[in-house]
């Protein structure tokens, strides 16, 4: 197996996670927070899905899906188009109102471009750097292994949230 299609798998295995944290699931539950700092499942998954769409985008000079395809008008939050959730407060996480559709649907658009992206990578591409406001500079594979940590810890906590929002 080549890095590149490990890479792409470990895109693959968050995708299902995030259908299998936000399927099936009305808009009401996703929109819960277990408590008033707590997170939801609609926002874990928009900033996961934010998340990965700036930074893929970005280290492969590529537009944002959720500008290219609309997504920040779909979506309607007051936020300004360039937000990925990161910093928000419990008030600003109680905004981010989606349903399983619309969920699903940016983050799927984002995995599209994302394994797009990385399957087309060689080894060496990976140590280039994308980022030089960091010490180290931060090179393509350490970026894409940072993604990938992130959003696993994220729909990790929105299936958490959903376990917990099944058993009341």
């Amino acid at each position: 197996m080549k890095t590149a299609e490990v890479l792409a798998d470990a895109f693959d295995r968050i995708q299902e996670s995030v259908h299998e944290a936000v399927d099936g699931l009305p808009a009401e539950d996703l929109g819960v927070q277990l408590d008033s700092g707590a997170n939801s499942i609609a926002w874990l998954v928009w900033h996961l899905a934010r998340v990965q769409d700036d930074h893929v985008a970005d280290a492969a000079g590529l537009e944002q899906v959720w500008l290219a395809q609309d997504w920040a008008a779909r979506f309607g939050l007051p936020f300004a188009d360039t937000e990925t959730g990161y910093g928000q407060s419990a008030g600003q996480v109680a905004q981010v109102r989606a349903d399983a559709a619309l969920l699903t649907g940016y983050y799927d658009a984002v995995h599209e471009q994302t394994v797009g992206f990385v399957r087309g990578l060689d080894d060496a591409a990976l140590d280039g750097v994308v980022d030089e406001a960091w010490s180290p500079p931060v090179t393509l594979g350490v970026r894409l292994i940072s993604v990938i940590g992130d959003d696993l810890q994220h729909v990790g906590q929105a299936a958490f949230v959903r376990g917990a929002l099944e058993r009341r």
